[in-house]
């Protein structure tokens, strides 16, 4: 049992004890925030510290230091993290979760599931070698490989869940307003 959670995987009849232990560890939560909304805004937050003779910035996270440096495309040498591929581990790594908290939710049981996310990016933008090139990705594919026995029709409302849910899908699909400025 992880959080409350029994972790059976593969015994449908657990299935429902999972669905039911999710739905109790969300219910005060749920409760609350509809009680009073304004509870539920939360805030995240990131930094980075920045070391210029290295063009890398470091980001503390609960799992480690990730240093992020420039892509190959763009002159580094690959071995620190890409924020374009972070970006895009951070989608997946969000569609993975809220996949298995709407399975779970639904009494799905997914054997195996991987998520993939492709992005594209023109690194003449980046670079400004071309003024008209765009900068950021222009494109990304999200791709769900399920093995599962769930009908068609449900794994489709499983699908549309999880993109519906998914906070950075959600913000990649309709991004807010990014304010720059100095602090």
């Amino acid at each position: 049992m992880s959080d409350g959670i029994p972790d059976r995987a593969g015994d449908p009849a657990d299935a429902a004890a999972r669905a039911t232990a999710l739905r109790e560890r969300q219910r005060p939560l749920k409760t609350a925030y509809k009680e009073d909304p304004s509870s539920a805004l939360t805030t995240s937050t990131a930094t980075a510290s920045v070391d210029q003779r290295a063009l890398t910035a470091t980001i503390p996270t609960v799992s480690g230091e990730v240093v992020a440096g420039l892509h190959p495309a763009t002159g580094g040498d690959g071995t620190q993290a890409c924020s374009g591929d972070i970006i895009l581990q951070a989608l997946v790594a969000c569609a993975g979760v809220t996949l298995a908290s709407v399975a779970t939710a639904m009494s799905v049981e997914l054997r195996s599931a991987t998520v993939t996310a492709t992005g594209t990016w023109d690194a003449r933008g980046t670079l400004g070698v071309d003024r008209d090139a765009p900068v950021g990705l222009t494109a990304i594919a999200l791709l769900f490989d399920l093995d599962t026995d769930a009908e068609e029709e449900k794994v489709e409302r499983l699908l549309a869940l999880t993109e519906r849910y998914c906070v950075i899908a959600r913000t990649l699909a309709d991004p807010p307003e990014v304010v720059v400025r100095r602090a």
